[in-house]
């Protein structure tokens, strides 16, 4: 091969090299505009979807009591919040069941009925979390607390394999992480385990069975039962009240959040 033949080559190789060069940047190019092109829909979709408050108290059983005469519309509250928020309802609950033509009695013994509360969690979750805490129903767990962003779960894990490259994942990646900051879809829940006590008619006697489980150390449990026969009856229901909205603060969930507690609470009775 004469040199002639040789530079030939060369130079038609380095032009072959420059084509796939150029192709390639044009793909990783085209590849990182569609992943923010993605994100910034998945940022927008979020925003409208999300743009007003909704607000919501489920109950995890329903609860019917027996319908009495005015005589007997006395009733003893006792609201606690065991959550690391300050949360204070009873006043208010008091007030609404007040409303609704029951007298208050701070003597429990007097009361024909007995409404104990209390507020487990204030706290942001995921709506997966907020299910789980309803199904579980009274004295049941409460998942910990977790906030999910739309954006994220859009575009995460896919920008990667789509690209092949470091370049396309950190641009990626910093897109995503951009979006997450600007737009998260936020929920916020309450927790709160009621129970409810009846004094059953004249002549009427309820056996009451109860059986608590209880770690004992690293490998052993115990399990406590016990049977009584009282002239009360007893219901158990759990209220899970959530409040979504894009970039939600509590300050601006509180409100309704309490407002919708305190009306499900009281229109038990």
């Amino acid at each position: 091969m004469t040199a002639w033949a040789t530079d030939a080559a060369q130079i038609e190789d380095q032009a072959n090299m420059k084509v796939a060069i150029h192709s390639r940047v044009v793909t990783l190019l085209s590849v990182v505009g569609v992943v923010v092109t993605l994100v910034g829909c998945a940022a927008v979709h979020t925003s409208i979807a999300k743009k007003d408050l909704d607000v919501q108290t489920k109950m995890s059983e329903t609860v019917f009591l027996d319908p009495v005469g005015p005589e007997k519309k006395v009733i003893f509250v006792q609201i606690r919040n065991t959550s690391d928020k300050p949360f204070d309802i009873e006043g208010s609950i008091v007030s609404a069941i007040a409303a609704r033509g029951y007298r208050v009695t701070q003597d429990p013994d007097t009361a024909h009925f007995r409404l104990l509360g209390n507020v487990l969690s204030v706290a942001k979750a995921s709506p997966t979390a907020a299910e789980a805490a309803l199904a579980s129903g009274y004295g049941g767990g409460v998942a910990g607390s977790a906030t999910g962003a739309v954006v994220g779960g859009v575009t995460h894990g896919w920008t990667g394999a789509a690209v092949g490259g470091v370049v396309g994942g950190i641009l990626g990646g910093f897109t995503e992480t951009v979006a997450n900051a600007a737009v998260k879809d936020v929920t916020f829940m309450i927790v709160t385990d009621i129970e409810i006590t009846e004094k059953a008619r004249p002549g009427v006697m309820v056996r009451q069975d109860s059986r608590q489980d209880a770690s004992q150390g690293v490998g052993g449990r115990r399990t406590q039962t016990s049977s009584e026969v009282t002239d009360v009856k007893k219901y158990r229901t759990r209220l899970v009240s959530t409040a979504n909205k894009v970039n939600l603060e509590y300050d601006e969930a509180a409100p309704l959040l309490t407002h919708g507690l305190i009306r499900s609470v009281s229109g038990l009775f």
